[in-house]
This record gives C-alpha cells, sequence and structure tokens, in this order.
C-alpha cells in the first residue's frame, strides 16, 4: 500500500554541491593479521592526509573491497562522522580495478585522483598536480610521485611530439632521498646511486617540469580519460593487464601524457606501520578548502589516428637497444649513463 506522495516527485531536480575534484580509495583488508595487520592504521593515514592537504573542497568516494566486518565497521563510521562522502561496501572480492570502477562511472567532476590506500599525501600535493595539468594541456594522468625509470613507460606520445626539442632532457633528480623512500616501499634495500642521479622529464612553455611516466599506485586523471574505458569488467583481482586497459590506455587512446611532477609529493607506505609515518602526518598542515575550478583545462580529444602512429607504430623504435643508446646519448646522458640505464644489473 501507498499513502501520501513522494515528496522527491514532481519533476525536482538534482541539487549538486560545487565539487571539481574526486578522490577514490580502493580498501581490502579481509582480516587484520599478518600482511594486513597495520593496514587499516595506514590507510586512516592516507584519508586523513588528504582530508588535511587537499586544497579544493573535494569529495572522497572509499570502496570496500571485501573487508572484514570490524573493517566495514569502522569504515562506516568515518562516513557517519562526514569524513567520506560516498561508501561503497562489497562483500564479495571483486578486485582493485572493479572496485574503482563503481565510483569512476558516475563521477562528473573535472579531475578524479585514484589513490591505493597506503598513499601519504603531502602538503602542495594539489595545487603541483594541477600545475602540470594547467603547464601540459595534453596531459592526461599527473601522478604527484615521480618514479625512477619510468621515462619509455607508455611515454611514447611524448616522445613524438618532443623527439627533436630540447624540452625533453635528463635532468638532476630534484629529491633524491624520496626516490630511495619509494624504493624501499616496494621491498628494497635501499635505491644505486646510479638510479638516482638523473631522471626524463620535460619543460613546458612556463618553465614547468615534470617528470615522463605515471605511476599506477596514485594519480590524478582528467574526467574525459575514462570515456575510453571498456565496457566490461576485469576479470584480475589485482595486475594481470588490468592497470594498463583501464588506467593506462585510455589516456593513450585520448592523446594524453602520463606525467608526474617534479619534486616527491606524496608517500607510498607499504604494508607495515613505520614510526616515521605518523610523524610525516602530524607534520602536515591543515589547509583551508576553497572553490576550485578545474573546468579551465584543456579538453582531450580522441584522435584514433594519433593513437595508432605513437603507439603502433612510433614505439616501435625503443625495441631496439642500439636506438634507445643513441636516444639517451642524444638526450644528454654520458656513456657511464647509459650503461647504467641499459645494462647494468642490480
Amino acid at each position: 500500500m501507498r499513502k501520501g506522495v513522494n515528496p522527491t516527485k514532481g519533476g525536482k531536480l538534482i541539487s549538486k554541491e560545487e565539487c571539481h575534484h574526486r578522490i577514490i580509495i580502493p580498501v581490502h583488508i579481509p582480516n587484520e593479521e599478518g600482511y594486513f595487520k597495520d593496514a587499516y592504521k595506514i590507510f586512516e593515514l592516507c584519508l586523513f592526509s588528504v582530508i588535511k592537504t587537499a586544497v579544493s573542497n573535494i569529495k572522497i568516494s572509499v570502496i570496500s573491497n571485501k573487508c572484514c566486518d570490524e573493517v566495514n565497521a569502522k569504515l562506516l563510521h568515518l562516513y557517519e562522522q562526514k569524513h567520506i562522502n560516498e561508501l561503497i561496501i562489497e562483500q564479495d572480492g571483486i578486485g582493485k580495478i572493479n572496485s574503482v570502477l563503481k565510483a569512476i562511472r558516475t563521477s562528473e567532476e573535472r579531475l578524479i585522483t585514484i589513490t591505493d590506500a597506503d598513499v601519504l599525501f603531502l602538503n602542495n600535493w594539489e595545487n603541483e598536480v594541477a600545475t602540470v595539468f594547467k603547464a601540459f594541456p595534453k596531459a592526461g594522468a599527473v601522478c604527484p610521485v615521480p618514479v625512477y625509470r619510468k621515462h619509455l613507460d607508455l611515454t611514447g606520445n611524448i616522445w613524438f611530439d618532443n623527439f627533436f626539442s630540447k624540452n625533453i632532457q635528463f635532468r638532476p633528480v630534484k629529491n633524491p632521498n624520496a626516490l630511495e623512500m619509494f624504493a624501499k616501499s616496494v621491498g628494497w634495500e635501499y635505491l644505486e646511486p646510479d638510479w638516482k642521479d638523473v631522471i626524463g622529464t620535460i619543460k613546458a612553455k612556463n618553465d614547468t617540469i615534470a617528470v615522463l611516466g605515471c605511476s599506477h599506485f596514485v594519480a590524478s586523471y582528467k574526467r574525459e580519460v575514462f570515456e575510453e574505458l571498456p565496457k566490461e569488467n576485469s576479470i584480475y583481482l589485482v595486475d594481470g593487464n588490468s592497470e594498463f586497459l583501464y588506467t593506462d590506455e585510455p589516456v593513450l587512446k585520448m592523446g594524453g601524457y602520463r606525467l608526474a611532477t617534479n619534486d616527491n609529493f606524496a608517500y607510498h607506505l607499504g604494508n607495515v606501520f613505520e614510526d616515521w609515518m605518523q610523524k610525516e602526518f602530524s607534520s602536515l598542515k591543515t589547509v583551508e578548502k576553497s572553490t576550485i575550478d578545474y573546468s579551465h583545462f584543456r579538453k582531450l580529444k580522441k584522435s584514433p589516428f594519433n593513437y595508432f602512429i605513437t603507439e603502433k607504430v612510433f614505439k616501435r623504435i625503443f625495441k631496439s637497444k642500439f636506438v634507445v643508446r643513441k636516444i639517451l646519448k642524444y638526450k644528454g646522458l654520458t656513456n657511464t649513463q647509459v650503461f647504467n640505464f641499459l645494462d647494468k644489473k642490480y
């Protein structure tokens, strides 16, 4: 039986709070033991570092991917406290990418940042990411963390457009210590000096410098990139070709550059909590939020022909070590550095 009139009927429009940047955080904590013992504590560092440091009125989507009941209860509490704008709870393990798709497919914000739940955001990260988008109109994805040896990783369109330009150069690493901290976060004991002396970069007309390549663990994307998402969901829980198909290739199909900030503005934490993480979080300054309109960023346009030329034809030249060696020397590396980049084993 229906009694009365539904007050939302009558052609009323949806009322939306103005927002131009959404943060999507997939969370998978099936238990709080062993590998996942510190996972929730690290997730909270991630979430509240975003909240403290973001400069715009962001919205945060958290997707619980088969988290245990105890973690889901904590996430629900965060939602009730309005620290999270959208909370999606999946009882089945649907995988990282499919978790992200739950939020992406309905997000309308100009910028969409996808981050793993073990990233600590630092002050100025959003400003610096926006600076790269503004300086490089073709930027489609920007990571606030530069990572070693990404200069030839899905960057064919950048090299094609700037091959004979002095804008692409190998320049001294801005923050060698942060580069090594990332290496340690993925299980390395240390990073060889040869891996943190120079890095592939590109300079914009306004002298903004960005690093070539973009990591998966945290990156901001222009909304139109996801117009090129596969229609079907990913078949993988993690890894496989899922991140390439759903976060890399869409950028390339839209003619977008994959870049990173020149300095480091976030830390990848891994799964083990360490005291320095809390100290870094405590040192963050809470930023007053304002309405920032990112809609003026140039919109990317799909060009199948350019995609074919850069990714299917031009990119083949990088398969020859002889050619790559010549390119690296042409772009400023010494013979020793070329050897370290291509031949030295670690």
